[in-house]
Order: C-alpha cells, then sequence, then structure tokens
C-alpha cells in the first residue's frame, strides 16, 4: 500500500527542516505524498514542489490557518488550495503582522509572571517564518528559563496557560471561506481540542470538508467517534503527524499512515469543486 503524511510543517513556519530537506525526509521514509500546512503561510509550497518535481512524491500544497470561535483558538487545514490566490496572500499578510503583535503580547504576559524573556531573541529564532508560540517555547529553552518545549507549554503558553493571548482576528467561517475560495478543501485539524464536539456540525454549515480523524493525540477509541462523525456529517476523512521535526522529536514524519485512497477522496472532492 502506498501512504501520505497530510499534517506536516517546514522552516517556513514552526517546523526546523528546510522545504527541500522535507521532501528528502518524506522520499527516505517512502511516502507517495505529503501535505505541507505551514502555519499561516504559504511560503514552503514553491520550493517544496520543485524539489519534488523529479521524484515520485506527491507534495499536496496546503495552508494550517489559525481562527478563533468565541473564546478558542481552531486550526483549519486547507488542502489542494491556490497557494497563489491574490486574496488569500492578501490575508496572510494581515495574519502575519497579527502574530508578531501576539508575541509582544505573550511576552508581556510572561513579565508579569516573573519570566523575563527578551522578544527579539523569538524573532532570531522564527528568522523570516511565520512566528508562533513553538518559537517562543524555543526561546524560554534557549535561555533556560524551562528545561523543555513540553514545559514551556504546559506552565505558560499552552491554551490553558496563564500566558496565553488568543489574538487571532480570522473567525472560523472567514478561514473556511479563504481556504474555499483558495479552491482549497477545509478540514477542521486536531478536532480532539476542540472539546465541543456539537461544534463540527455547525463548522460544516460554513463549508467545512473534512475531519483530521488519524491524529497522534487521538485514542482509538476517539478516532472511532471521529470516523463516526465524519460520515453522519459527510465529511472526509484526513490525518498525519504534525510533523516539526527536532521541535517535536517524538513525532515522526509518517508515524500516521493515512491511505491514498483517502488522498484521492480529497482529490476528487477539489475536482469536484466542493
Amino acid at each position: 500500500m502506498r501512504f501520505a503524511d497530510l499534517h506536516v510543517h517546514t522552516i517556513c513556519s514552526d517546523g526546523t527542516l528546510t522545504p527541500a530537506e522535507l521532501v528528502q525526509e518524506a522520499l527516505k521514509r517512502k511516502l507517495a505524498a505529503v501535505a505541507i500546512v505551514d502555519h499561516d503561510t504559504t511560503d514552503g509550497l514553491p520550493e517544496a514542489l520543485t524539489a519534488a518535481s523529479a521524484t515520485d512524491l506527491e507534495v499536496i500544497p496546503g495552508i494550517e490557518l489559525t481562527a478563533q470561535h468565541a473564546n478558542q483558538e481552531i486550526h483549519l487545514l486547507g488542502y489542494f488550495l491556490d497557494y497563489r490566490n491574490p486574496q488569500l496572500a492578501e490575508k496572510l499578510q494581515i495574519i502575519r503582522a497579527n502574530r508578531i503583535q501576539r508575541v509582544y503580547q505573550i511576552v508581556d504576559n510572561l513579565k508579569n509572571l516573573g519570566v523575563d524573556l527578551n522578544p527579539q531573541t523569538v524573532f532570531s529564532i522564527s528568522g523570516n517564518s511565520t512566528v508562533g508560540r513553538m518559537h517562543i517555547a524555543r526561546a524560554l529553552v534557549k535561555e533556560k528559563l524551562v528545561s523543555s518545549i513540553p514545559e514551556a507549554f504546559a506552565k505558560y503558553i499552552g491554551d490553558r496557560s496563564p500566558a496565553y493571548v488568543l489574538g487571532f482576528r480570522l473567525l472560523v467561517s472567514e478561514a473556511i471561506q479563504l481556504i474555499r475560495e483558495a479552491e482549497g478543501i477545509a478540514v477542521l485539524a486536531h478536532p480532539y481540542l476542540l472539546r465541543n464536539d456539537d461544534l463540527i456540525s455547525e463548522f460544516k454549515g460554513y463549508g467545512l470538508g473534512g475531519l483530521e480523524v488519524y491524529y497522534p493525540e487521538h485514542s482509538q477509541s476517539m478516532v472511532n467517534f471521529y470516523l463516526g462523525l465524519a460520515k453522519r456529517l459527510d465529511l472526509l476523512v484526513t490525518g498525519g503527524t504534525d510533523f516539526h521535526g527536532s521541535a517535536k522529536p517524538d513525532l515522526k514524519l509518517g508515524m500516521i499512515k493515512l491511505p491514498m485512497e483517502l488522498v484521492e477522496k480529497l482529490r476528487q472532492a477539489k475536482n469536484a469543486g466542493s
């Protein structure tokens, strides 16, 4: 059988491999396809597509958009989208600026907690990438303010931790619309984090096309539940590792093996204009 990993990040957001290095890693692990879904950016796609062009690996153009619903952060994956869409590019520039401001807000919160982190340390790590909490976590480790990235999230910057800032202005309905306007399929990432599965039917009403059922943090009972929910709501099924390279060393590329038949269903939905 041939397999895909539909949730991978590069150095263009908060991963540690370049797009070309990611392609080589996918080839080494004998994957048939990978979807690069960097956070709020498509900058890594041209390099990855070029690197894979003379190989048997399919690179699926994607994105992971950050949105919010009420007071909760929601991640929407977009697959097979036109990453050169001008409306998408314009919106991503706004989100990028918003992410920079959010770093300063989180750093201020950390200072109020007695944790003195220079924001420039964060930006020196992120470079030209889309900056996010993973870069803040890595900066906290670098400055020996925490001992590990998991500790940084658990103690300070996780969704329910004291220095966390929501700070995103893109609503779920707007994120789904943006993906659809770029001719992509919108999929809810890691739905276990939603903590309210009733919202999924609401998101379906906005044009949600699929659920990320297979995910490292999903137990078998969760997988079974989301498979049933996807069938009931007529949603496509996807999956991936949320690979970040050495930033999340326990998550190996291709650890979640999605059968290519599910990728083909995504492609058919794309071609049908869903």
